[in-house]
């Protein structure tokens, strides 16, 4: 779960018995030198299950953490999301690239994603969107 106001991510384990969640960790999403204002957004998994990306609106990155065997996060990187107010962002179904749409200077920045270390590093493009607020893909029959 991503914390809008807090710039956190908490991680929970699930106890399907039960029904019930359990706070595991609360881990900051930006680095700790970061001294200005910041508001969380979108939050995703890879489609592998290993890395999760959160992003950072105010320090303008996109958070990568490791997800560990016991759900626990760690840190990977905080990556420039090319732009302003990044509000939303989507991984591809092949897990390969992550489309970032910076609402505050109306653009979609693309990134490939290493699906064995999580980093991602734009592939230099970007798409002129006026106020992109949120990104989804479709399957096409």
């Amino acid at each position: 779960m991503i914390n809008e106001m807090g710039s956190t991510v908490t991680a929970f384990s699930y106890d399907a018995a039960h029904g019930t969640l359990r706070e595991q960790q609360t881990i900051s999403t930006l680095p700790k030198d970061f001294k200005g204002k910041n508001d969380t957004a979108e939050i995703e998994v890879h489609p592998n299950g290993k890395f999760l990306y959160g992003s950072n609106r105010g320090h303008d990155s996109i958070a990568v953490f490791a997800i560990g065997p016991k759900g626990m996060l760690k840190a990977v990187e905080y990556v420039s999301t090319e732009g302003k107010t990044p509000r939303s962002f989507a991984i591809d179904p092949t897990g390969s690239y992550l489309f970032a749409a910076n609402q505050g200077s109306n653009k979609v920045v693309v990134f490939r994603i290493d699906s064995k270390t999580g980093h991602l590093s734009s592939i230099g493009e970007a798409l002129d969107a006026p106020s992109p607020v949120c990104i989804k893909f479709v399957a096409i029959d």
